[in-house]
């Protein structure tokens, strides 16, 4: 008894720091997005900005520029849209955890409806530097950084959820993590987005994947609950 009295415990209390993190974290991309916001309206240009293409432009060369061009189409929409497909199919037919297979399109279509309501809102140029790559559209928040912040931060969640072994789990976070950097770094090095509109992507990005995955949980415990219950001696309903 009393194994399980501290078994439970132990338990309440490392969801007690995870959920604690993790809206520590939301709303730390809440006060980044708009502190940077604040900076961008009013049209000047952020020295931050300038510095951050001068770096990225002394360690340019051809061999990386490619490099980095490949990087960048990860977070393109053939890509996502391909990858998000491939991803629901998984969900549906494979493990067959149909909230699952939900979150994947809620969160990739209303990362990029959510981003093209802030460029719209903040209607911000791109660069004038010339690109390395054709662009268009509006530059603030990047739709790249956004996009990936939200896409792999969901594979980061799933990875977190569903790896049972921890050194596997720390090396595909670690490596997904470093992927959504390198692809915010790859539109600065491109000379497509400030340094500020990717920053703001990423916050952006990462914010929303919170909390569509916070809402989207509740819905599926709300439905298993009320729309579903669990009859006595019946199997709950899989999801």
């Amino acid at each position: 008894m009393k194994k399980a009295i501290r078994k439970f415990v132990a338990a309440s209390a490392l969801f007690t720091v995870e959920l604690v993190v993790i809206w520590a974290v939301f709303l730390l991309c809440l006060v980044l997005f708009f502190w940077l916001a604040r900076e961008v309206l009013p049209g000047r240009e952020l020295r931050f900005d300038s510095l951050a293409f001068a770096w990225a432009d002394e360690r340019a060369n051809p061999a990386l520029t490619e490099f980095i061009k490949g990087i960048t189409f990860l977070a393109s929409r053939n890509f996502i849209t391909g990858a998000g497909f491939m991803l629901i199919g998984y969900f549906l037919f494979v493990k067959k955890h149909k909230w699952y297979s939900l979150k994947v399109p809620v969160i990739a279509v209303g990362s990029i409806s959510l981003n093209l309501l802030l460029k719209y809102l903040f209607n911000r140029p791109r660069p004038l530097v010339p690109h390395l790559v054709d662009s268009y559209g509006l530059s603030f928040p990047s739709g790249h950084a956004m996009i990936s912040a939200s896409f792999y931060g969901l594979l980061i969640y799933l990875v977190w959820k569903n790896v049972e072994v921890p050194a596997w789990r720390f090396l595909l976070i670690t490596l997904l993590s470093l992927l959504i950097l390198f692809i915010g770094f790859s539109r600065v090095y491109l000379h497509v987005h400030y340094a500020t509109d990717v920053l703001a992507g990423l916050a952006a990005g990462l914010g929303w994947v919170i909390l569509a995955i916070f809402l989207l949980n509740r819905m599926e415990k709300f439905s298993k609950r009320n729309l579903h219950p669990v009859v006595k001696g019946e199997q709950p309903p899989t999801s």
